[in-house]
């Protein structure tokens, strides 16, 4: 008999959530045998999400990539060969060299998103590698990036309200965000605040769990968002509910943001919103009426054609209250810039050969694989999964197929896009990594080290770039790093919130807290161009953009009649754990949310199978008839792989590669499409 060794260890979750939550999993003979939460962890408090409570799943799922694998079958198959690391590496260095002998670097093209949030081994060595190798740089603008340069525009930063202040809330509005889902530990917050009298309203376009849970739900047409901001500020002015010494003292522009309100009276809020009017009236009342007050900014409504807009407006709306400042008060959009790192030396930028190189946007990958000159001759794939989420997906596809296009991806799984690859690369998982995680809502930096070793031949990307970049004869002093020393470096950054952390420091505490010292960096450290929170905006009016807040309709053509939200669901994080069968029988199937009116004036009933299209393709799925959704609004939840899902057809199919008014984001939620019974 052999003495059976068990421990706890702490970890981190890896993936593209605002939570980052700390973990306790517990290992029996080095092999992972159960997943918990941290109950020492200040913020996330030992709870976690179904997901991850069942990681081990993916982590030791038999379908694991486990060695490095060559296409031998015609694109679109899964049909591969086991090589060796060394046949890889001097395959794509070959096809790297000659791409730049032949159309230069720029004919290459990096493609990668959060799948793992690891500062390490999601923007650290890999764009050193790509900056050195000089390829085309990817705008990676599909999540965040219309919401975060509209935030920026009023605010100056990613930077709002302590989260872990928000149990002193008394009002919360929770817009076009879906935390039940998608941040738990802001419900669990909310949920103490509730004990303590608070009212949590949840405005969004679709009637979901957090709308089960809140207190009210406001269901709002899709796009829409700015205008009942506007709406709310007219009440708010007219009836002389602001904080005239907060305004005064701290923003920019209230006249002219007032004379645009005036605009908005809710009688037209309603006609353009559906929100009914006098929800109009009591909503501005109960928030400006109410203290503290806190408003949770989605990611949903960045979605949009006017996304960028619609975050910049809501985030006006506590400075007119003057709830900065104020325990549970202001908004949160994201807290990524209190745990900035030192992302210059991470990613080296100054090895660009050439500073002009050009830039893709990721929500334009089809584009880009189709008609870029030069073209596109070599992408590379990694912690993402465009033929599955990416916008255009018939596009993407078509461009994927291309014979001369050298294809390779980086994995844990072959995913939709290794359908199109020519080399298929074993990743890592991230426990059997050493890297640093930061969140984008809470404010602590987490030093994650590895519990399991490597499965298998897998690589890190780090370790995948750092050798990738020695083999093609970069210099040794810039990429001949450990990840320790990486991690160094990333702290070697002037910030009044790290403060001088350290690597010793980070080692023996495992989670530190960035140094606020207050509810949020309002109102006394405003980092916008004038030093305070800006209603009307100098930089706009330059760049040619409505200066003061304006609602403008969805762009997409009216050509068909209903508006479609691809929105997230409970047990996937985008594709992330769409080929775990628990979590797939946990969600049934692809369907699609109705109001009753439309499908009874199209004979369909609840679980009839339907067809929506539009002209960039089609998808067939189930019908979800109920009260949800608005009428003339669809929603549908989840990115279903395809593979190994017989019969589903990925929703991305039907939305558009047109991109935001603010930052280069996506439109996924700007979708118009029609739908009829099978």
């Amino acid at each position: 008999m052999f003495a059976t060794e068990k421990k706890i260890v702490r970890s981190v979750c890896p993936f593209d959530c605002p939570d980052t939550c700390s973990l306790h999993v517990t290992l029996e003979n080095n092999a992972i045998v159960s997943i918990d939460g941290n109950p020492d962890h200040p913020v996330t408090r030992g709870a976690i999400c179904n997901k991850v409570r069942h990681l081990r799943e993916r982590v030791y799922h038999p379908d694991r990539v486990l060695h490095p694998l060559r296409r031998t079958g015609p694109k679109g198959t899964l049909e591969f060969e086991r090589i060796t690391w060394d046949e890889a590496y001097d395959e794509i260095v070959a096809r790297l060299n000659a791409a730049v002998a032949s159309k230069g670097a720029e004919s290459i093209l990096p493609y990668s998103f959060y799948g793992n949030m690891g500062i390490l081994n999601a923007e650290g060595m890999d764009r050193r590698f790509f900056h050195r190798l000089g390829a085309s740089r990817l705008e990676r603008t599909i999540c965040n990036a219309a919401g975060s340069a509209g935030y920026g525009y009023t605010m100056g930063a990613s930077a709002g309200t302590d989260p872990e202040t928000t149990i002193h809330t008394k009002y919360a509005l929770i817009w076009g965000c879906n935390l039940v889902s998608t941040n738990m530990h802001q419900a669990m917050y909310l949920t103490e605040a509730r004990k303590r009298g608070a009212k949590i309203v949840h405005i969004d376009v679709h009637r979901n769990r957090t709308s089960a849970w809140a207190d009210e739900f406001v269901a709002i047409l899709p796009g829409t968002d700015t205008a009942l901001a506007l709406g709310m500020m007219h009440v708010l002015i007219k009836e002389k509910r602001t904080d005239e010494r907060f305004i005064a003292e701290y923003t920019k522009g209230f006249e002219e943001l007032a004379a645009q309100a005036e605009n908005y009276p809710p009688e037209r809020v309603a006609a353009v919103t559906g929100v009914p009017a006098e929800t109009v009236v009591r909503l501005a009342r109960e928030y400006a009426g109410t203290t503290p007050s806190f408003i949770r900014i989605g990611n949903g409504l960045q979605h949009h054609d006017n996304g960028g807009m619609a975050i910049r407006t809501i985030a006006c709306l506590p400075a007119l209250t003057g709830q900065w400042g104020v325990p549970g008060g202001g908004a949160i959009k994201g807290n990524s810039h209190y745990s900035a790192v030192n992302a210059y030396k991470l990613e080296r930028p100054d090895l660009l050969p050439d500073r002009s190189v050009r830039s893709i946007n990721m929500n334009r990958l089809g584009e880009a694989l189709l008609e870029s000159k030069p073209s596109v001759d070599v992408l590379f794939v990694y912690n993402s999964n465009p033929a599955v989420v990416a916008p255009d997906q018939n596009r993407v596809r078509q461009g994927l197929m291309r014979n001369d296009l050298f294809t390779v991806t980086h994995d844990l799984f072959l995913t939709d896009t290794c359908k199109y690859a020519d080399l298929v690369l074993p990743a890592t998982s991230h426990f059997e990594n050493l890297d640093l995680f930061s969140s984008y809502w809470h404010l602590h930096l987490q030093l994650h080290e590895p519990i399991l070793e490597p499965m298998g031949e897998c690589k890190s990307n780090f370790t995948l770039f750092k050798e990738l970049g020695l083999r093609m004869g970069f210099e040794p002093e810039t990429f001949e790093l450990t990840e320790e020393q990486m991690i160094r470096e990333a702290l070697e950054y002037e910030s009044p919130y790290l403060d001088g952390l350290t690597y010793e420091e980070l080692k023996r505490e495992g989670s530190v807290k960035m140094k606020l010292g207050r509810p949020s960096l309002v109102p006394e450290r405003i980092p916008t161009p004038s030093g305070k929170i800006e209603l009307f905006s100098d930089r706009m009016q330059s760049a040619g953009l409505p200066p003061v807040p304006e609602y403008t309709p969805l762009r997409e053509p009216a050509d068909y009649p209903f508006l479609l939200v691809t929105g997230p669901n409970h047990s996937f994080i985008n594709s992330t754990f769409g080929n775990q069968d628990r979590l797939k029988k946990l969600e049934k199937e692809p369907a699609v949310d109705m109001n009753a009116e439309d499908a009874a004036a199209r004979g369909i009933s609840h679980g009839d199978s339907v067809r929506m299209w539009n002209g960039r393709g089609e998808v067939r799925l189930k019908a979800k008839v109920a009260d949800t959704v608005l009428p003339g609004v669809l929603v549908t939840q989840g990115l279903w792989w395809e593979h190994g899902n017989d019969g589903v057809q990925a929703v991305n199919a039907l939305t558009s590669q047109r991109l935001a008014d603010l930052g280069g984001g996506a439109t996924f939620f700007s979708t118009r499409v029609e739908v009829e019974k099978l």
